[in-house]
């Protein structure tokens, strides 16, 4: 089939078959895949117009809503977590997107400090990995799966306190908190550069709220995965926007081609989620540092590339 704004001409079951693999195994750490579907595009499809940004947002807008549900019927949604995200994401976007227009038309010297940040996140969970901490509410829960060998353990988390100082919550027996203005700040920054590289942000976040709030990776994959979908709402809408101004550039997203990736993503997202709970905690954990220090290297590589 062939896909006019891209440019390129690619069978129906690819792109589908291509976003359910990468999303199953990313949304079980609270991260969509679209870093990884955006080379995919590049490279293996040949789709290099400005557009594939704003197309690999589009499959974020379709896919994650599959995950979040899932998490939401699991009761391990954790809304003041994902409030914050949400409203630290949005303006983060809009800003990210300024800079990228006024300030950053080669944002190559900005890619290696966020390959460093990253870099220092991803070796914090190695780290912790390495002196097998493990959190006694992870290690409860996935026992008590494996124990009920289905699906009738889905790991409630109660919420203890929500305000402009703190977040706390419980989850199997375990009271976890943390700074409502660190995840705002955090939230605000990976907003900005989603708004600048064009990336939903969840691969930065998660980490972020895994190693460096202490948080349990069960309860915290529902609250990344709402803020990439916030982000890439408002950056598609950006691109649509400026597709107006540019009529003669690739711009906006090819929607055709993104909902087919979109549609391969809800589904394996669905079951991504679905199969989270019966994931050892530490198997999740090591996949998120994969992506984040992969992400860190591919920023360093460009910078001196």
């Amino acid at each position: 089939m062939y896909f006019e704004t891209a440019g390129i001409e690619v069978s129906l079951w690819l792109p589908p078959l291509a976003a359910f693999v990468v999303s199953f195994f990313t949304s079980m750490g609270g991260v969509s895949g679209a870093f990884l579907l955006l080379p995919f595009q590049m490279s293996f499809l040949g789709y290099t117009a400005p557009s594939v940004s704003a197309t690999n947002q589009l499959f974020n807008i379709v896919a994650i809503p599959s995950g979040v549900y899932r998490y939401l019927k699991e009761k391990r949604m954790v809304w003041p977590l994902t409030w914050v995200v949400v409203v630290g994401t949005l303006p983060g976007v809009l800003l990210g997107a300024v800079i990228r227009v006024s300030y950053l038309p080669d944002p190559k010297n900005f890619k290696v400090f966020a390959g460093l940040v990253l870099a220092y996140i991803g070796f914090r969970m190695i780290r912790d990995l390495l002196k097998h901490k493990e959190k006694k509410s992870e290690s409860t829960f996935h026992q008590s799966v494996k124990d009920s060998r289905g699906d009738a353990v889905t790991g409630q988390v109660t919420v203890k306190e929500f305000s402009m100082k703190r977040i706390s919550y419980e989850f199997f027996g375990e009271t976890y908190t943390c700074s409502t203005m660190a995840i705002f700040t955090m939230s605000l920054v990976v907003g900005v550069v989603g708004g600048v590289y064009g990336i939903g942000g969840g691969s930065i976040i998660a980490p972020f709220f895994v190693s460096i709030c202490g948080l349990p990776v069960y309860t915290v994959a529902g609250a990344a995965l709402m803020g990439t979908l916030v982000t890439s709402v408002a950056g598609v809408a950006f691109y649509q926007f400026l597709a107006i101004f540019h009529a003669g550039q690739s711009i906006a997203p090819d929607w055709g081609l993104g909902i087919l990736f979109g549609l391969g993503g809800m589904c394996g997202m669905y079951c991504g989620a679905r199969m989270q709970k019966h994931v050892p905690a530490r198997i999740i954990k090591i996949m998120l540092c994969v992506i984040i220090l992969g992400t860190a290297l591919k920023y360093m590589a460009e910078f001196f590339g």
